[in-house]
């Protein structure tokens, strides 16, 4: 991957929806060239997929927080249940594994916080493996959906 793979990159993660043509002219390509290139990044898999990135109030998504799950055992079958379990409720909007204690970052979303207690109490709680869970409340975003850097 070379400087101009990186530019694509960088342009499509600002606008997910750029013609190829404006994006050739954005890093400054012929067209021709610039597809070719941009197939080679999705065929790679640099590029995942495209998507629309709606803002969760929108949808009536008010409430958001940050659990920490920390699971009693750490063998391959927990953490397999665990983490098929917890890709399967979706007010998990991310799950991430992580090295030392906590075990696992999830970010939620729901409604309100009764909505979310009542998450917490009916699934989060009851979730293959768990431990202990901790969470707290997002107050506010101060970076959120950055593009990765060049």
């Amino acid at each position: 991957m070379d400087a101009l793979d990186r530019k694509i990159l960088t342009e499509l993660q600002l606008d997910g929806r750029l013609t190829v043509t404006e994006l050739a002219a954005r890093v400054k390509l012929s067209v021709s060239p610039c597809h070719r290139r941009l197939r080679d990044l999705e065929r790679e898999g640099a590029i995942r997929g495209y998507r629309a990135v709606v803002d969760p109030a929108a949808v009536g998504l008010n409430f958001e927080a940050l659990v920490f799950a920390t699971l009693r055992w750490e063998d391959a079958d927990t953490v397999s249940a665990f983490e098929e379990a917890v890709a399967s409720v979706p007010h998990v909007l991310q799950a991430q594994r992580l090295f030392g204690d906590p075990d696992y970052l999830l970010r939620v979303a729901t409604t309100d916080l009764a909505a979310f207690q009542q998450l917490y109490d009916q699934q989060l709680a009851r979730l293959p493996g768990v431990q202990r869970l901790n969470s707290t409340l997002v107050m506010k975003h101060v970076v959120d959906d950055r593009p990765l850097p060049e």
